[in-house]
Parts: structure tokens; C-alpha cells; sequence
């Protein structure tokens, strides 16, 4: 990591914190600043107690309030995530000072669901900016140009999505404020290549035994999955969902190749019980009901699972690749969910529907 400089010294941020913070999202930025030399102030409600991250890794204390802090003072505000946006969109003072920020024409920057107080606010209005899925809509009501993507920037408004933008948002923050570049030894926000982990670990974040850990864990649920789907694939009679079945199973072979790719990457192999998963499978399988309908609905009920399991995966490490192959895999699984529901739901009908008189009978 570089060196303070210090010509950065006068450069002065303010973080914002509440209980519930997302952890990462309040470390990574706090401590990439630090590092820089730049003069950090934790900005809470309360100073008189210690506040807590959402994960337990946290436990921190303001230096200040939002009530007497004077926006004029500071070159940038940054808006972690976490529940803590929803508990700082409620203070009045907070809202106020990060509006003074903005339209001071100084930095501010929010992750995750940071944007809740931009929201509150009214400061996304025109502005193209991202933030955590869930307040997508929020933002585009509040008049955002919402963007999928790691980063947005727009004039003095930095935004990113998720822990696994962390070491991206802090980079871009750090060059804002002209801390960055090859100077600094930082790569470039647009390098999809960059060992963006490094940073992240580095500025607090997950370490490269943690995302290889969370690599293991998705490789052994698509190993899992693999076998399950083609257990089901010789039992089902239905073609159309044969079929469906067969590529679900081809999304599993390509996820498995991306993730031990990605572990090879990080210099790491699959462990012994991502490669044995598939024994398990076979074993929870050979109780699984042979008619078409009790298929499908096991099929989707792994799905489901699958859904629950890889969305704690996306926002659970500070990795901008790793987390990318995640939401991959689970944008995959949300298709496979309606593609299963839709057949599942006309396979139903049919059993249950009244069976229609003959015209025989009818005459």
C-alpha cells in the first residue's frame, strides 16, 4: 500500500455511522482514507456510545455529531450501508449536513443503501447513480438515473452497490479527492482485471482465505445441484421439462468451470468437500418421489434454496470479481425459478382441471 502523503493531509472526510452499519462498508472506506493520510471523522447521532456493525466485526464510537458539524469543514461525506441508512435518513441534523455537502459542491459518497439518505434528502433527482438492488426503485422514484454497475459518478456523487464494489468506491473516492492513479499505486476504477481483493484486504475487507472459502461453498452447492438435476432429468417423463432440466444442468457445468477458474486465479484449488458434494446428492435424491410433479417441485425447491444461499455469498465479500460471478449464478437461478414455476403451474392444471363431458355423453 502507498505511503501517507503528505500533501493529503489537509484533506479532511467525514463517515457516517449508525448501529447496524454494514461492517465492510464502514471499514473499507475508513480505513483506505486513513491510509492515505487524510483526516478521517466518524459523524454518528450519539456520541456517548459505541455503535455496532450489522455483522459483529464492528464496534466504534463518533468523534462527533451530525447536529454540530459544519459542512464548510470537510471535503467529502461518505454514506455506508447496512440497516444504518434508514436509522440516519430519520435525523434531520445528518440529512441536512450531507445536503450541505452536495450542494457545497463538495464529495459525497454513498454505498449499499447509503442512497436511503441522498433519497431523503431529495439529492438524486437528475443524477445518475446506483446503489444496493433492493432500493433500485426507491432511487428511480426519487428521480436517479439508476445504473447496474460497480460505480457511478456524476459531478461532486460517487455511488456503488454492494460490498463487493468496496475497494472500486474507495479507489474512486481516493482519486476524487486526487489521491490515486499510478502515483498511489492504485489501479484504475475501469481495470476489470486489477487484484481489486488486495485493496479490499488491505483496507479491512475479506481476505483471500475468506472469498476462497466462499468460492468453495458456491462451487459445492453447483455440485450438488449438478447431480441432483440430473437425477431428476432420468426420472422425468415430461420433455419439456427434461429439457429445461438439461440446461440447468449446462448453467451448473459453466458456473463450476467460473468458480475453479477463480480459485485458480487466487493460486487456491477446490476443496474436498466442494468435490464431494455431489455424494450427497445422490444420496438425498434416492428419496426423492418419481412422478413428474414431485420432480419439479424438488427441482424447485432446490432452486429456492440456491437463491437464499448465493444472495448471502454476493454480500458477503469484498472481492468486485468474485462477487461478479455470484450474481451471475444468481441471476441464473431467478430464471430457472420462473422457467420451473411456469411448468410446474401447467402441470398442476392439468391434473386438477374437471375433466370435460365426451360429445358423446353430452348428447
Amino acid at each position: 500500500m502507498p505511503s501517507s502523503n503528505n500533501n493529503f493531509r489537509k484533506k479532511k472526510v467525514a463517515i457516517l455511522i449508525e448501529n447496524d452499519v454494514e461492517d465492510a462498508e464502514f471499514q473499507v472506506p475508513y480505513n483506505g482514507l486513513k491510509q492515505a493520510g487524510i483526516e478521517v471523522v466518524i459523524l454518528g447521532s450519539r456520541t456517548n456510545e459505541d455503535y455496532k456493525g450489522k455483522r459483529g466485526k464492528l464496534s466504534i464510537s463518533a468523534d462527533a455529531t451530525t447536529t454540530e458539524a459544519v459542512a464548510s469543514e470537510f471535503d467529502a461525506v461518505v454514506i455506508p450501508g447496512g440497516v444504518a441508512p434508514d436509522k440516519m435518513r430519520r435525523n434531520p441534523n445528518t440529512v441536512r449536513f450531507v445536503q450541505e455537502v452536495m450542494q457545497q459542491g463538495k464529495l459525497v459518497a454513498a454505498v449499499c443503501h447509503g442512497p436511503q439518505v441522498l433519497i431523503e434528502g431529495d439529492l438524486l433527482k437528475g443524477k445518475q447513480a446506483t446503489g444496493f438492488v433492493a432500493i433500485r426503485k426507491d432511487m428511480i422514484n426519487a428521480g436517479a438515473n439508476y445504473l447496474d454497475a460497480p460505480l457511478a459518478i456524476d459531478g461532486n456523487l460517487i455511488t456503488s452497490r454492494q460490498p463487493g464494489d468496496l475497494p472500486i468506491f474507495t479507489t474512486a473516492i481516493l482519486g476524487y479527492l486526487g489521491y490515486g492513479g499510478k502515483d498511489a499505486a492504485l489501479p484504475d476504477t475501469q481495470d476489470k482485471k486489477a487484484e481489486w481483493w488486495k485493496l479490499g484486504d488491505a483496507w479491512g475487507g475479506s481476505t483471500k482465505g475468506e472469498i476462497v472459502k466462499g468460492l468453495n461453498t458456491a462451487l459445492a452447492g453447483e455440485h450438488y445441484s449438478q447431480e441432483a438435476l440430473q437425477k431428476y432429468a432420468q426420472k422425468q417423463s415430461d420433455q419439456e421439462v427434461k429439457l429445461l432440466f438439461q440446461q440447468m444442468i449446462s448453467d451448473k457445468q459453466r458456473h463450476i468451470q467460473v468458480l475453479e477458474a477463480r480459485l485458480k486465479e487466487l493460486g487456491e484449488k477446490p476443496s474436498l468437500t466442494a468435490n464431494v458434494a455431489n455424494q450427497y446428492a445422490k444420496v438425498k435424491t434416492a428419496f426423492t418421489g418419481s412422478d413428474d410433479i414431485s420432480l419439479l417441485r424438488s427441482a424447485l425447491g432446490d432452486v429456492q434454496t440456491g437463491i437464499g444461499d448465493i444472495s448471502k455469498l454476493v454480500a458477503a465479500y469484498t472481492d468486485p470479481l468474485t462477487t461478479a460471478i455470484f450474481m451471475e449464478m444468481y441471476q441464473d437461478l431467478l430464471k430457472s425459478e420462473q422457467q420451473l414455476l411456469a411448468l410446474y403451474r401447467a402441470q398442476v392444471g392439468s391434473e386438477t382441471k374437471p375433466a370435460q363431458p365426451s360429445t358423446a355423453a353430452a348428447v
